[in-house]
């Protein structure tokens, strides 16, 4: 059965200031994307589709997509401001497209198997490639089932600030039931709080899961999201900066009995760079676990 990595990468460019500009964490200049798309291999992924913008197409393919080339197959879709369902017609003075679901949508016509979505520059671990492979081997079968993969809190908090996340809220059958954005969350002292926007804190264990945008779908999902896209864009189309988040958009299809998902745990530890000091830990963990025997110094040595 063919499983497909689709990788969010159209905003790779603007983030980091044009692909030549990204900072390298492995020892060999390796990207948090090449992990990425090495960890999904070892896990049963046989293609990767990256979701990307025509004019960085060409650094993209020439970067990361020539060194991944010959070890899974490759396929691009491009995410641009002015791809919009039919009748609507973007604000002249808007410049960024309109989310992570528009990025999905573009997959449309290129996947017709089950697919895993993940962010561009976030470091997932090993294990949670695994469990949303074995989900979607079942899920395949059945050709329904979504899922998402939740991160222990305190695995994904940074040392350098405040963080947003989503925290899952799921019933006992692991049933995802709503994802609830909570900004300010910190760890202080050992203990892991939020401030509420009367300057309340409230504690949290550190236990809970939170999305970090790693989903598992069958091309089922595909409709109803874009059912959820024109929507949006009736309310939002011409306004500058509004987008369409997958969180989002399924929450909305759960609360309509539209969507199941279910929520895969994992005890992989997440990293990502949500302040520039963040990078040093970054390069430290992926040090340790080259020196742990998880990957070798040079991802894709010929």
């Amino acid at each position: 059965m063919q499983k497909t990595l689709a990788v969010l990468a159209a905003g790779i460019g603007s983030r980091y200031g044009g692909l030549k500009q990204m900072d390298p964490i492995g020892p060999s200049g390796e990207f948090i994307i090449d992990y990425s798309v090495y960890d999904a291999i070892r896990a049963g992924f046989n293609r990767v589709a990256f979701i990307i913008r025509h004019d960085i197409e060409e650094a993209f393919k020439t970067t990361i997509g020539a060194r991944v080339a010959d070890s899974i197959e490759v396929v691009y879709t491009f995410q641009e401001l002015k791809d919009l369902p039919e009748g609507i017609v973007a604000p002249p003075d808007r410049t960024k497209p309109w989310g992570t679901v528009q990025a999905v949508l573009t997959c449309s016509t290129v996947l017709d198997s089950p697919f895993a979505v993940i962010n561009a520059d976030d470091f997932y671990g090993r294990e949670s490639y695994s469990v949303l492979s074995r989900f979607l081997d079942r899920a395949g079968r059945k050709k329904d089932g979504y899922a998402m993969v939740g991160f222990r809190l305190s695995n994904t908090l940074s040392e350098h600030g405040s963080v947003t996340r989503g925290l899952c809220q799921s019933a006992a059958n692991q049933r995802l039931e709503a994802i609830v954005e909570t900004s300010g969350i910190v760890c202080e002292g050992g203990q892991v709080y939020f401030a509420d926007a009367t300057g309340s804190k409230h504690s949290l264990s550190g236990d809970q899961l939170v999305s970090m945008n790693m989903w598992g779908f069958t091309p089922s999902i595909f409709k109803p999201l874009g059912e959820e896209f024109r929507v949006f864009l009736q309310s939002h189309a011409q306004e500058l900066k509004s987008e369409l988040v997958i969180p989002t958009a399924v929450g909305s299809l759960i609360t309509k009995g539209q969507a199941s998902v279910r929520v895969l745990s994992t005890s992989s530890k997440w990293f990502g760079i949500t302040y520039p000091n963040d990078k040093d830990g970054v390069i430290a963990g992926i040090r340790q676990l080259i020196a742990q025997g998880e990957y070798p110094s040079s991802l894709w040595r010929k």
